[in-house]
């Protein structure tokens, strides 16, 4: 599982990152309230852990702007003197919070627990490996796509666009991310790169490809495999 820890002292961050990746978490490091919004609209992330006090956005101020869209676990980090800021993150959505300088081994038990609560609510749902949305489905361990129960033929970078979008069907990927995601390499101008190869997914996977049911465009934004 991912876990995101953002705190504005780099030691700190660097301390959880070895408790927690001793437990097997795969971790990702944040500074401030604006980094981490950044990461979870990249990365799926399962747990959050996050400083109330930091500079740029604050950690009540990020935990808002989270629970506007995901209900992910966040365990709050505040000074023993910050009541009033404990408070305000758990009235803003966090799930606890862990009073600095804390026990390394009750930050563990907390992010367990966390964890547990939010897999057995069914909040989430493992990858399989078989991606599906209406009547489209993408096996990524056959590395097939049908429709319908028919076969589609895919070229490999239509095939690893399409797989990013549905395997997130209904979250926007901008035109940046989808050619970082299917070249694996920094994007540079790669506005009409990506439109061509969408305009051909579409008409593999569309009836009709001007009023299409599945991959749609989110005008100045980029695009989403739409979610049935």
């Amino acid at each position: 599982m991912n876990i995101l820890i953002c705190d504005d002292d780099k030691e700190i961050v660097d301390a959880i990152e070895i408790y927690l990746s001793s437990e097997g978490y795969d971790i990702f490091k944040a500074y401030n309230g604006f980094e981490a919004l950044d990461i979870l609209k990249d990365k799926e992330i399962h747990l959050v852990i996050m400083d109330i006090m930091m500079p740029i956005m604050d950690g009540i101020k990020a935990t808002n702007e989270i629970r506007k869209t995901s209900n992910i676990p966040v365990i709050m980090l505040s000074a023993k003197s910050e009541d009033m800021d404990k408070i305000m993150g758990l009235n803003v959505g966090a799930d606890d919070y862990v009073s600095k300088p804390f026990n390394p081994l009750e930050l563990i038990a907390r992010v367990k627990s966390q964890l547990r609560r939010y897999t057995a609510l069914g909040s989430f749902v493992p990858k399989t490996g078989i991606y599906k949305t209406g009547e489209l489905i993408v096996d990524d361990e056959r590395k097939e796509v049908t429709i319908d129960g028919e076969l589609i033929k895919l070229t490999r970078i239509e095939y690893k666009i399409l797989k990013v979008l549905t395997e997130d069907a209904g979250k926007v990927f901008s035109i940046n991310q989808i050619y970082e995601n299917a070249w694996n390499e920094p994007s540079y101008n790669p506005e009409n790169t990506v439109a061509v190869h969408i305009r051909r997914i579409r008409e593999k996977i569309e009836i009709n490809p001007k009023e299409p049911k599945y991959l749609k465009v989110v005008w100045g934004i980029g695009y989403k495999i739409e979610k049935y």
